[in-house]
């Protein structure tokens, strides 16, 4: 594995297992898109490039994590704390010395007095070097080389260490203590765990002080936040942990603060092969599109990912609301893959590169490929957006391989090539188009959102149409490689030039690579319900679940005891559980409240958000999340709704019935004067007057008796 994870490299010698059997490459033919592989027995057999990638056992054998019990996830960058990642970047500096003679490990990225003498690459070999720096570590002092995990520092160990490092990038650089199954203090308890980071987050920002003064800091958090029954460990303990954590802190305070803020590299770049940086960045469209063909004006969201090399739109996304982390993820995922042609689009639209022919790609993809460059990123840049800066999309860059290079705050012009493309996308496409809103209010037409005709369907064709069709083959007047300043090129032609000189590599994203790219969430298994996420219930009949909700998880670090479950933002109706067994094997958990048989409109968390305020907003405390279904199905689409459900390859439209809108209730008054229809009517015993609430009769949704609130008043409030 020499790419990101995610990537299955085929190359001759590698090994790969699928169908419970060991193969290995014995050679490529890549003008048939197929390899030559060969079995332990001495079978042999050929595979496409295709068949190989959308297998779903297959995997390479070196790859395959190995746990210390058969029921512990892999860890993650995520589960490190943050003084932990930042003891594991310096290790990394220190191994990077050892191996390469630089800290970052590119002699491109010097710092001040590198390379020093005892680690010059040029008159030293890698022996020397790491006989070095195992004399530099051990004349540290014991508290220095113990924070980081280096006190017992041997050449044994940094072979160990460069060998997780090409395997598991910064993650490998880690303390396999600080993820251990058990250990650590018992006197320090998860309360004075958040009360040690709470105070030492806050007294960044302050003047230095003593130990003395955070332990007082740290017993005023802890008995104000959790009483004073918590007990709270002596001087010296939280002395020797604030130490072990945040180091022995003898710098001055305004050299911690600055620390503590992240620096950009302010070198020049030279990119010399495409896929080497892709700049992504997001703008509102200036062109007013219609959601649907009878609906109203909306403004969307444009997604770009330029390769810097080629200047060529590796791919595009178009949002109706502000573009999520899971979109910008989602879009470095399709830049990996071929676009594939789409209907109305002629022949000369078709993969035209030199090298790799069509068919070929066509094999590996499943489809007829697009003139449409698809790369592996190795560094993206990006501006310092919401969605660009958050956790999520800095661990799915990380598990592409991917190189984080943000651009200085306020600063345009270091990515104006991302920039300049979106005021050439301006001038060429949109100022043309109707329902054009200008580059300013005063510049607007009168009524762009009358003007407005184009569906966002049909502006997403457009835009893909148009990339692929002038962009892709269009002239590039101020830019020019390095090798040809005075020649006239396209992005398709320097992609092609590129192809020529250096090759291309068939990378070829592995299938689970998709749920690796969602958010995660550490959550625990409930019996009876399954698992929570974002306020709903999912799985609660999987064998998956029922197997292991009490069973003790070995997961260490800051989420431990928990099990990892990602989602979609975008489709809530279900989440994907990694099995620990096995880590290529993904369970799909589907929402609780989903009816067995019947289909339901996706639904996103925006949409999950608002049926749990409306819940509470009604005073409804379901049972299960099959109470809310009929609340959902009225935010969807009103009383009247009507679920496709697929019979036999057709779609057939099923009437659904869902429950009046309950009236809510004056502020200040009690349950027990709810209106009659919200009360659970049970039957009359002989001899009993009828009350006038036994007349109604409850509405019913799928066949079934809405269980109202009288009858679970004794189940606490919903998504609290």
């Amino acid at each position: 594995m020499t790419g990101g994870v995610g990537l299955l490299e085929v190359r001759a010698g590698s090994r790969l297992r699928f169908d419970g059997l060991d193969w290995s490459v014995a050679g490529i033919e890549p003008q048939f898109g197929r390899v030559l592989l060969r079995s332990e027995d001495g079978r042999a057999e050929r595979r496409s490039f295709r068949w190989l990638m959308q297998h779903p056992d297959c995997r390479v054998l070196a790859a395959i994590p190995v746990a210390t019990t058969a029921e512990r996830q892999p860890p993650t960058w995520g589960d490190l704390t943050e003084a932990q990642q930042t003891k594991a970047r310096l290790r990394a500096a220190h191994l990077l010395e050892a191996e390469t003679g630089y800290r970052s490990g590119d002699p491109r990225l010097v710092e001040p007095g590198e390379p020093r003498e005892a680690y010059d690459p040029d008159h030293t070999t890698l022996s020397q070097r790491r006989q070095a720096k195992v004399a530099e570590l051990k004349a540290l002092g014991r508290d220095e080389a113990a924070a980081l995990g280096l006190d017992h520092i041997s050449e044994r160990t940094l072979k160990r260490m460069a060998a997780a490092w090409r395997r598991d990038g910064l993650l490998g650089c880690a303390d396999g203590r600080w993820l251990r199954e058990s250990g650590g203090r018992r006197s320090v308890s998860e309360e004075v765990r958040e009360a040690i980071f709470a105070v030492q987050k806050e007294t960044v920002d302050r003047s230095r002080m003593s130990m003395r003064s955070r332990e007082r800091l740290i017993h005023q958090y802890v008995r104000a936040k959790f009483g004073p029954e918590v007990k709270i460990p002596d001087y010296d303990t939280l002395k020797a942990v604030w130490r072990k954590w945040f180091g022995p802190g003898g710098a001055r305070q305004r050299y911690v603060r600055s620390a503590e803020q992240v620096e950009t590299s302010t070198a020049r770049m030279v990119v010399h092969r495409p896929g080497q940086v892709v700049a992504l960045d997001t703008t509102v469209l200036p062109v007013k599109a219609r959601e649907s063909v009878f609906g109203g004006p909306v403004s969307a969201h444009l997604t770009l990912a330029l390769d810097c090399y080629s200047h060529s739109l590796v791919a595009f996304r178009l949002t109706l609301v502000s573009d999520t982390s899971v979109d910008v993820a989602m879009l470095l995922r399709e830049v990996m893959m071929p676009l594939p042609m789409r209907a109305g689009w002629i022949e000369d639209m078709e993969w035209p590169y030199p090298g790799v022919p069509a068919t070929v790609v066509a094999q590996l993809a499943g489809h007829r490929a697009a003139a449409l460059p698809f790369v592996t990123p190795e560094t993206v840049t990006t501006d310092h957006g919401g969605p660009y800066k958050s956790h999520h999309l800095v661990e799915a860059e990380r598990t592409l391989g991917c190189n984080v290079l943000p651009a200085r705050t306020l600063r345009p012009t270091y990515k104006q090539a991302v920039e300049r493309t979106f005021g050439g996308i301006r001038s060429l496409l949109f100022e043309v188009l109707p329902g054009y809103t200008g580059v300013d209010v005063a510049d607007r037409g009168a009524d762009p959102e009358r003007d407005a005709v184009l569906t966002l369907e049909a502006m997403e064709h457009l835009i893909a149409t148009w990339i692929v069709k002038v962009w892709q083959n269009r002239r590039l007047g101020e830019y020019a490689p390095a090798w040809g300043p005075g020649e006239e090129h396209s992005p398709n032609t320097l992609f092609a030039a590129a192809m020529n000189q250096g090759g291309f590599a068939l990378q070829i994203p592995k299938p689970e690579l998709y749920y690796r790219l969602l958010p995660p969430h550490y959550v625990k298994i409930h019996a009876r319900r399954g698992v929570k996420v974002g306020g709903l219930w999912y799985g609660k009949d999987h064998p998956a679940l029922r197997e292991r909700w009490d069973q003790p998880l070995a997961r260490g670090g800051r989420h431990k005891g928990k099990w990892v479950i990602r989602s979609d933002r975008r489709d809530r109706r279900t989440v994907f559980f990694q099995d620990p067994a096995d880590a290529e094997v993904w369970h799909v958990l589907r929402w609780n409240g989903l009816p067995p048989e019947e289909e339901v409109p996706a639904f996103s968390s925006a949409t999950a958000d608002a049926l749990l305020s409306e819940a509470r907003s009604r005073g409804v405390s379901p049972h299960s999340d099959a109470d809310l279904l009929p609340v959902l199905l009225e935010l969807l689409g009103g009383t009247a709704q009507t679920v496709l459900r697929v019979r036999g390859g057709r779609a057939v439209r099923l009437p659904v019935l869902t429950a009046p809108p309950a009236p809510r209730l004056p502020r200040g008054r009690s349950r027990s004067l709810r209106p009659a229809c919200l009360r659970a009517t049970s039957p009359r015993p002989p001899g009993r007057r009828p009350r006038r609430a036994a007349a109604r009769t409850a509405p019913t949704v799928l066949g079934r008796r809405l269980p109202w609130l009288s009858a679970i008043r004794r189940v606490p409030r919903y998504g609290r």
